[in-house]
């Protein structure tokens, strides 16, 4: 699962609000929502908030493996 956690903890360093990506940058309220809530986005999404917040994607986003249960055996 890809979680967007560092997201928020690199706006609040860059003083980056939400309210100032909707006026300022036109970052729709829907894309924000699904970030909030770990739902996929496009690349063209991530690249914009990496450009926004002058940042690598490795301060917005990562990657953490989903728990998958072991194939059963017969």
């Amino acid at each position: 699962m890809i979680k967007f956690d560092k997201l928020w903890e690199t706006m609040k360093k860059k003083k980056i609000t939400t309210y100032r990506l909707r006026e300022t940058y036109g970052i729709d309220n829907e894309i924000i929502r699904r970030m909030k809530a770990n739902k996929s986005t496009t690349t063209k999404t991530l690249n914009r908030f990496c450009a926004i917040l002058n940042c690598s994607l490795e301060e917005i986003a990562e990657y953490v493996p989903d728990e998958i249960a072991p194939p059963e055996e017969n």
